[in-house]
């Protein structure tokens, strides 16, 4: 792993889990769990309405953390209820939290190749229904990040099962002083529940 990222690991691991949070958390971690046990390829798409921000940090972090406590079969995806663009503050932020990032498009909406080790295939990333032909069809957890996508599907289809684990939009800091502040904040939080999450894999 790259030397940036895993100080910034280092530090994540300091970073406690409120109680409340844990709880929301251990069905995910049961049903990784479970995958696990069984030898199952363990898929996750973690959706939110436009694919933009908060489903994409998920993405990205969930599966390095898989990476980092050895938890082999793990492919984890993201989507949106519709497609818009991985805004770029999202790829800002997490470059300077130690991964490197390849811009591989130049359309409205690029394709972004997320890397967190040299050695490693990239997390590719690019802003997408959560049905779409790049993602799973069934037999994967879906990852609700937002209230919005979690009350506007009642259903996902081809989804084993789905996960309430929402967070605030950092979207709602665009053009004021606390923006840097506010992406960095939300990136750690999400990273240090998804470190908790694998760490927990047994």
């Amino acid at each position: 792993m790259f030397d940036i990222l895993s100080k910034t690991i280092q530090s994540i691991a300091e970073i406690s889990v409120p109680n409340e949070r844990k709880d929301i958390l251990q069905p995910l971690i049961d049903y990784i769990q479970n995958k696990f046990n069984t030898n199952e390829e363990i898929r996750l798409n973690f959706i939110c309405t436009h694919n933009s921000r908060r489903s994409h940090l998920s993405q990205i972090w969930a599966q390095t953390m898989a990476f980092h406590f050895s938890i082999k079969n793990v492919f984890c995806y993201s989507g949106g209820t519709e497609a818009t663009a991985m805004f770029p503050k999202v790829g800002e932020t997490l470059v300077n939290q130690g991964f490197e990032i390849q811009k591989l498009s130049q359309e409205q909406n690029p394709v972004y190749a997320v890397k967190f080790d040299a050695n490693q295939h990239p997390i590719i990333c690019f802003s997408k229904a959560y049905f779409d032909e790049f993602n799973p069809k069934n037999n994967f957890g879906a990852i609700m990040t937002c209230n919005n996508a979690d009350e506007g599907c009642p259903m996902v289809f081809g989804a084993e099962a789905r996960f309430p684990v929402k967070y605030d939009d950092p979207k709602a800091f665009d053009g004021t002083e606390f923006m840097n502040e506010k992406y960095i904040e939300r990136s750690l939080q999400i990273a240090s529940e998804m470190y908790y999450v694998f760490s927990k894999i047994k």
